[in-house]
């Protein structure tokens, strides 16, 4: 009898054990930490706090289950402290320090270690670049210009390394977890059908994580606003507060550029000498230029106006990153714009520098 009550017990008990739900444990050690730790996931352009505990000396535990892993944040101290990490269904440890919370250590999660062989060799390659960029503001600074030049080469070089490297691993492991999260760090400049591409690629097993799904949207966002395309229509308050729409500004026009940018925004800043020179060139031949500002001080948007001299149409619902035109645009990264026709007709996107100045003088004869 006890014999058959003891294969009773194993029995159930191993029923039990197999159909066990498969659970993390995020273990913080975060010396100089108080107050709560968070668990952040980024959804649609949005941090979304999931979880969070209340550290003891610095130390405190995380507990859940995830479906698949992927990238989660841990927030420490001050918002926006954000620490990236691969969760998985596994018992893992966070060791740094609050000051410093980029360079913790984690282990535990396998997905982790394999990122952090990537993340060491982009590292190390951005360490390069940063090298040579640093030279190069030294040799600028120090009037010498044409070593300046030529220093800022080799440093892009290097930075545009970094990101083919990541691209490589994206289509070369499309199976792993890690390429949604390198897909996140460089598709701001990708239009639909590219984007679309390294989606697809993806195995079906990736359709599930956060990021793959955030991107999938972005996709069809952007097919709305494709060249070819005719550009949404809409309102936003100039620099006096007066309503301007889009469509009474490109009509007007034989050619107009929706430039969205920012005054706190220093590549827009530097492209800006570049747009107020070819509009002073073809303004007079029907080209105009809206400016769409992603600004939230109205008074640092109006001084970059002034310094600029950027003269022509302005609005903005000084909305910061949640910018009505922008989101209705998927314009997540500045500078951006649009080139459209007199109809509205979306014919050219993201023109810059020299190509804009070209674009506009083929149109424009």
């Amino acid at each position: 009898m006890k014999r058959i009550f003891y294969w009773l017990f194993a029995a159930l008990f191993g029923i039990v054990a197999c159909t066990s739900k498969p659970s993390y444990e995020v273990k913080l050690k975060i010396t100089g930490a108080s107050g709560k730790a968070y668990l952040n996931q980024r959804q649609s352009g949005k941090w979304i706090k999931l979880d969070s505990v209340d550290l003891v000396n610095g130390e405190g535990s995380l507990k859940g289950a995830v479906l698949t892993p992927e990238v989660y944040y841990i927030e420490v101290g001050k918002k926006g402290n954000n620490l990236p990490v691969f969760i998985e269904n596994s018992v893992i440890t966070i060791e740094g320090l609050a000051d410093s919370l980029w360079k913790a250590k984690i282990s535990g999660s396998k997905i982790q270690d394999e990122y952090q062989v990537l993340k060491d060799k982009l590292e190390t390659i951005e360490k390069e670049g940063g090298k040579y960029y640093k030279q190069a503001k030294e040799a600028n600074d120090g009037g010498n210009k044409a070593k300046a030049d030529s220093l800022m080469a080799i440093a892009e070089k290097s930075f545009m390394e970094v990101e083919k490297v990541q691209k490589n691993y994206i289509k070369t492991n499309p199976a792993s977890f890690i390429s949604p999260f390198l897909l996140s760090q460089v598709y701001y400049e990708m239009e639909a059908d590219t984007l679309e591409s390294y989606l697809k690629n993806f195995d079906k097993k990736l359709e599930s994580v956060q990021i793959v799904k955030t991107l999938t949207d972005r996709v069809a966002k952007l097919q709305k606003v494709a060249i070819g395309q005719i550009a949404p229509d809409f309102t936003m308050a100039s620099t006096d507060g007066t309503p301007v729409k889009l469509s009474d500004i490109y009509s007007k026009n034989q050619y107009t550029l929706i430039d969205f940018w920012a005054s706190w925004c220093g590549p827009c800043r530097r492209e800006n000498p570049n747009v107020v020179a070819v509009f002073n060139s073809y303004n007079t031949k029907g080209f105009g230029v809206l400016g769409v500002s992603l600004d939230k001080d109205k008074e640092k948007w109006l001084k970059a106006i002034s310094d600029d001299k950027l003269t022509w149409t302005h609005v903005s619902d000084l909305k910061f990153w949640q910018n009505e035109a922008a989101a209705l645009y998927a314009v997540n990264s500045i500078p951006a714009n649009l080139l459209v026709d007199k109809t509205g007709k979306i014919i050219a996107r993201n023109l810059r520098e020299e190509k804009l100045k070209e674009t506009i003088a083929g149109l424009l004869k």
